[in-house]
């Protein structure tokens, strides 16, 4: 809800996921304000700086993950910020009170919901993007060219396969962001820079002790990594995408909140297994809703069957992309109503042989599935 708070849509109030009394009421002892900085495995203590320890039986490694900043001259300017801390939506508030122009690196998920939310201030926004197309990792071309006219129509100049290879300051003033210039030369003037480009697993605390590493820390289906007792979940773990099949890192709200609390049933004693997870984004960019689930723009297409509508006097775009007759990702831009009961068919491979041209259709929904399956999505039941 960063975006939200920058926008002046919502208050810090409003964005709080527990009030100020909820440790109180658990028991639970908070250690705000405090940082973890090594942890002991065969000791089984974590120690907080100031050199104080805090013993465990069962350890979970929620770190989440940090801002990826790539390295740039000038990065260390008044002006230049990153987008996933409440510290840094304060401060960029504030400065945005002062501003005019704004340059945001990187057109993904964290990157276009700025923007969303500096347009709304009357901002002029630059959005630049290396990859040849905006949101790249959850729409295929069709989908991006959609949004991109949806954004250029809300006044957004948006700058595609290029980066800032330099932030340079203001002539009156150097320390302070006046301008970047990009990958071909080009310059563009500004007052704040805005890196969204993403984030990578902060997994310090385990470098060097027994816990496995890839990119960020492996787990099993139960949370707990190949260290007895000491689990992890969130975005600095990897997880099962059941779509793949795999472990890998998926960065999203939802699926730590799952993680954290399959973990947390483990720890207590409540052997728990994780169904898994996959890419899921549901938005809502300048009035156009958009979702995109799982495997929607497979770099292999010759090896998946895929469905398309696209009705360019609605905006609307539609795209499901099959596997042996199941249901393995999809992108619904502008006609998302039945997101919920095509991840229903995703989630519990449902084979859709005898109904799939119905799932692009404007009528497709519950009516047109088998009874018998009718019934099991009404019952819940997989």
């Amino acid at each position: 809800m960063i975006s939200d708070f920058v926008s002046g849509k919502a208050t810090f109030q409003k964005m709080m996921c527990r009030e100020d009394d909820f440790w109180r009421e658990n028991g639970v002892q908070a250690l705000t304000g405090r940082t973890a900085t090594r942890l002991n495995i065969a000791e089984r203590y974590v120690e907080l700086d100031k050199t104080e320890r805090v013993n465990y039986e069962k350890l979970l490694i929620a770190t989440g993950g940090k801002p990826f900043v790539p390295k740039m001259e000038g990065s260390d300017k008044d002006g230049v910020f990153t987008f996933t801390k409440m510290a840094d939506a304060e401060k960029l508030a504030e400065k945005l009170e002062t501003s005019r122009n704004v340059v945001v690196i990187g057109a993904g998920l964290i990157g276009v919901s700025v923007t969303e939310a500096l347009v709304k201030r009357g901002l002029k926004v630059t959005l630049v993007e290396l990859q040849p197309k905006i949101l790249s990792l959850l729409m295929d071309a069709k989908g991006s060219d959609i949004m991109e006219n949806v954004l250029r129509k809300a006044g957004v100049t948006i700058i595609t396969g290029q980066s800032v290879q330099r932030i340079v300051g203001k002539p009156e003033n150097d320390r302070a962001v006046g301008a970047v210039i990009l990958t071909k030369g080009d310059q563009v003037c500004c007052d704040v820079v805005i890196v969204a480009i993403g984030v990578v697993p902060r997994t310090e605390l385990v470098v060097g002790t027994d816990v496995k590493l890839n990119r960020g820390i492996v787990v099993d289906n139960f949370m707990q990594t190949n260290v007895r007792d000491v689990y992890a979940s969130g975005d600095v773990a990897e997880t099962l995408d059941f779509t793949l099949n795999q472990n890998r890192l998926l960065p999203l709200w939802p699926l730590a909140v799952a993680e954290g609390k399959v973990a947390g049933y483990n720890m207590a004693g409540k052997k728990t297994e994780y169904a898994g997870g996959t890419n899921m984004s549901s938005l809502k960019y300048f009035g156009v809703p958009v979702v995109s689930i799982g495997i929607a723009n497979p770099k292999e297409e010759s090896t998946y069957e895929i469905l398309v509508k696209h009705d360019p006097d609605r905006n609307l775009y539609k795209k499901i992309v099959l596997k042996d007759n199941l249901i393995m990702g999809m992108i619904l831009v502008n006609d998302v109503e039945r997101a919920g009961t095509l991840f229903y068919l995703m989630k519990n491979r449902v084979n859709v042989k005898k109904f799939k041209r119905d799932l692009v259709s404007d009528d497709f929904g519950l009516a047109m599935l088998p009874a018998p399956l009718r019934r099991n999505m009404c019952l819940g039941c997989a």
